[in-house]
C-alpha cells in the first residue's frame, strides 16, 4: 500500500513537470535525486558544499519536493553546516512545507538509502546533466516555435538563440535580477582579494607598470578603448598586451583571441615574433639577417614559446557584431577565454547597411560591451580617432572618437595613444615615444603616462629616458 502511494506521488509529481509534448516525459531521475540528497543528509556539508561549487540550483531537481528539500538544505548550510535530519525537519515544519515534501516518512526514507557517500559526485553530475538536457529542450522547443512565428532580421534571432543555448551550457541559468545580497558577497570578495594582494593587479596584466598602477590590470567584464590616428601603433600595442596577457612573466597566463578585421593572422604573428625576438623586420625583408646568428636563435625561441601559448587568431573579414560574438562563445564554450582583443570597431560589417553610420558603430559597441559581460572577460576595443585634435594640434580627448558617441558611454576605460607635443610633425607616423592617455575610467583614476616606440621592431615598453 505504501509502495502504491508513493507511485501515486511520482505519477502527479511527472505530471506536472511534463510540459514539452504530451506523451512524452521530460529526461529525469527520481532515484537520483533521491540518492543525492541522502548524501546530502548522511555527510552534513560536503556534499553540499560540493553540489554548491558545482553551480547545482534547486531548478536542476525535476520533483518539486527534493527541489524543495535541496533548496533548504542549501540555505541551512550557509547558515550553520554541518545540516541534520532533525534540523531539516523541523525548518520545513517552520516553512509549512513538510507535508508538501511528503513529511517525516519521506525524510526517513531518504536519509537511508544508502550506507556511503562515496558514490556522491556520480549522482551531482548526473543530477545536473539531466537538468541540462531539460533545459536544451525547452530551448530548443521555444527555437522551434519561434522560428514557425520568425518575423524579420535573422541575424538577430540567430544570435538570440545561440546566446540562449550558450546559456545552458555554461550553467547560466539565473535571474536577471539580483538581491542585493549576491553583488553585495561578490564586491566584498573582489575588496578581500584587493587587501591580501596589496596593491597586485586584480585583473589581466598590460604588461606596462606605468598602466598597471592605474587600471590594476584589466577586469573581467570591462570593455577597453584603445583609439589613435591612423599609423600611430594602435595594434602594435594591442599586441604587446596579448602577448604580456598571454605569457606573463608571472603566473598562469590568459586565453587570448585576437580578431583581427585589417591583417591576416600571418602577418600578426610575423610581427608579434619580431617584435618579441626584437628583430629589425626591415632587416629580415631584406635578407640582411644571419642565418645562424643571434637572430636566429631568438626567432626560434619566440617561435616556440608562441606555439605554446593560448593565443586564438581569427583574421575573417566582413565580420557582423553577431558572428563576431557567436565566434567567441564557440571558443570559450573549448577553451575559457581571459582576454579578447577586437582590431579594430570601425571595421565591423554592419547588421542592417540602411541604418545611419552612427547607429551602426553604436551597436557594435553596445554588442562588444554585451559580450565583455556575458563571456565574464575583458575585451579591448581598438577604435580611430577623428582628425580634430590632428588639425587643431592638440591632445586627442572622449569627443575625438570617431563616428559614434555611444563608444565613450560604452567603455569603461578609454586609452587614448598620441605621439608627444614636440614631435616632428612632417609624417603622422608614431614617434620614438608616445603619450597614453586614460581618459577614462570608471573605477579608478585618468591620466597621461609615456611609452618607449621601437619603431625597428613596432614593440612598445616601459619609457626610459
Amino acid at each position: 500500500m505504501a509502495e502504491l502511494q508513493r507511485t501515486d506521488k511520482r505519477t502527479s509529481r511527472d505530471s506536472a513537470n511534463a510540459e514539452i509534448s504530451p506523451g512524452r516525459t521530460l529526461p529525469h531521475s527520481l532515484e537520483a535525486e533521491e540518492y543525492l540528497l541522502s548524501c546530502c543528509l548522511l555527510d552534513g556539508s560536503d556534499t553540499i558544499a560540493r553540489c554548491m561549487e558545482t553551480k547545482l540550483t534547486p531548478a536542476a531537481f525535476y520533483a518539486p519536493a527534493n527541489r524543495i528539500i535541496y533548496e533548504k538544505l542549501c540555505d541551512l548550510y550557509q547558515k550553520s553546516p554541518p545540516v541534520e535530519l532533525a534540523v531539516l525537519a523541523e525548518e520545513l515544519k517552520t516553512s509549512r512545507q513538510l507535508e508538501t515534501v511528503g513529511g517525516y516518512p519521506y525524510l526517513t526514507r531518504i536519509s537511508s538509502l544508502i550506507p556511503t557517500t562515496a558514490q556522491a559526485q556520480y549522482f551531482i553530475d548526473r543530477v545536473r546533466e539531466l537538468h541540462l538536457l531539460r533545459e536544451l529542450i525547452k530551448v530548443a522547443t521555444g527555437a522551434v516555435e519561434s522560428c514557425f512565428n520568425y518575423e524579420g532580421d535573422l541575424e538577430q534571432f540567430i544570435d538570440k538563440v545561440e546566446q540562449d543555448i550558450f546559456g545552458v551550457t555554461q550553467d547560466r541559468i539565473s535571474d536577471a535580477a539580483k538581491q542585493m545580497k549576491e553583488p553585495m558577497h561578490e564586491a566584498m570578495n573582489v575588496i578581500t582579494k584587493m587587501m591580501m594582494k596589496k596593491g597586485e593587479l586584480t585583473g589581466v596584466t598590460s604588461g606596462f607598470k606605468d598602466l598597471d598602477q592605474l587600471t590594476f590590470g584589466f577586469q573581467r567584464q570591462e570593455m577597453i578603448v584603445l583609439a589613435a590616428r591612423p599609423s600611430m601603433g594602435k595594434t602594435s600595442l594591442a599586441l604587446n598586451f596579448a602577448e604580456a596577457a598571454s605569457m606573463p612573466k608571472r603566473g598562469e597566463g590568459a586565453a587570448t583571441l585576437i580578431f583581427s578585421l585589417e591583417m591576416s593572422a600571418a602577418q600578426l604573428a610575423l610581427r608579434m615574433l619580431c617584435s618579441r625576438a626584437k628583430i629589425n623586420m626591415k632587416l629580415l625583408r631584406e635578407g640582411l639577417l644571419s642565418r645562424n646568428g643571434d637572430e636566429q636563435q631568438r626567432l626560434l625561441t619566440a617561435a616556440d614559446e608562441f606555439s605554446k601559448s593560448k593565443i586564438y587568431i581569427d583574421d575573417s573579414s566582413h565580420l557582423s557584431i553577431m558572428e563576431l560574438r557567436a565566434k567567441a562563445r564557440r571558443v570559450h564554450a573549448r577553451t575559457k577565454l581571459g582576454f579578447i582583443i577586437v582590431d579594430y570597431l570601425q571595421l565591423l560589417s554592419p547588421t542592417d547597411p540602411k541604418v545611419p553610420r552612427e547607429q551602426q558603430v553604436a551597436e557594435a559597441s553596445r554588442g562588444l560591451k554585451s559580450l565583455a559581460k556575458e563571456l565574464d572577460v575583458p575585451v579591448l576595443v581598438l577604435s580611430q580617432l577623428n582628425r580634430s585634435s590632428e588639425k587643431e594640434n592638440r591632445t586627442p580627448k572622449l569627443a575625438d572618437l570617431r563616428e559614434s558617441g555611444s563608444i565613450e558611454q560604452d567603455a569603461d576605460v578609454v586609452l587614448m595613444l598620441a605621439r608627444p607635443k614636440d614631435a616632428d610633425e612632417k609624417f603622422q607616423v608614431a614617434a620614438d615615444s608616445a603619450e597614453l592617455i586614460v581618459a577614462k575610467q570608471r573605477n579608478g583614476p585618468v591620466g597621461e603616462l609615456k611609452l618607449t616606440f621601437l619603431r625597428d621592431i613596432t614593440r612598445f615598453e616601459n619609457f626610459t629616458q
